[in-house]
């Protein structure tokens, strides 16, 4: 799992008129919790840029006052109008201690059905696992290139060991669905009845 290194300051107080103070300079009020004590501390507003606006998970190492703390970022909360970030919580990694992180979906191959004029349905972009961090990957890698029309991959069909699905068993991860319209018998005629000219056209020829 990559890793991002941040530098915060440590907040003397710690109420919602710091709050509002340390948003005004341009920061965002912080806590790091999950370890033997909560640390509040403000980071640099611009400091998110590097950890909110991508789908990949980070390992993010804070130093507080000479001290370095291993995170996960595990909650934001923005304006509502604004979007800007009012405050974060950092979960601390405690060695042997499993964290629940949602780890993005990604789709390699080409899915049979898609070429037969199906639709390609990806419905959980991330999935919920709990387990150590040295044992969680950056993605969950999923191979379509036996989804036929009307096949799927369900949570419990995902390799993952030493990790816990917490996403329901039977739910569908991804899928090959008919297009709109057309019925999963007629796209598969269509390609027999292709199949089948192309054999004839090779006959006659």
């Amino acid at each position: 799992m990559k890793t991002v290194s941040l530098s915060g300051s440590l907040r003397e107080n710690v109420g919602k008129k710091d709050a509002k103070k340390q948003r005004k300079e341009g920061r965002v009020p912080c806590v790091i919790y999950g370890g033997k004590e909560q640390k509040h501390f403000s980071l640099d507003q611009k400091d998110f840029k590097k950890i909110i606006f991508t789908p990949e998970i980070f390992i993010i190492k804070i130093e507080l006052d000479g001290k370095t703390f291993e995170t996960i970022l595990q909650d934001i909360q923005y304006h509502p109008v604004t979007d800007i970030v009012l405050h974060a919580d950092f979960l601390e990694l405690v060695p042997g201690k499993a964290v629940t992180l949602a780890i993005p979906v990604q789709l390699e191959g080409t899915a049979p059905g898609v070429i037969k004029g199906g639709r390609l349905q990806l419905k959980l972009r991330k999935l919920r696992m709990k387990g150590l961090v040295e044992d969680m990957p950056e993605h969950v890698v999923l191979d379509i290139s036996g989804l036929d029309i009307g096949n799927a991959i369900k949570v419990k069909e995902v390799p993952g060991e030493k990790l816990q699905f917490l996403d329901p068993a039977n739910a569908v991860v991804v899928s090959v669905k008919a297009a709109r319209g057309v019925s999963e018998e007629e796209l598969a005629a269509e390609g027999e009845g292709g199949e089948e000219g192309e054999t004839e056209a090779a006959s006659e020829e």
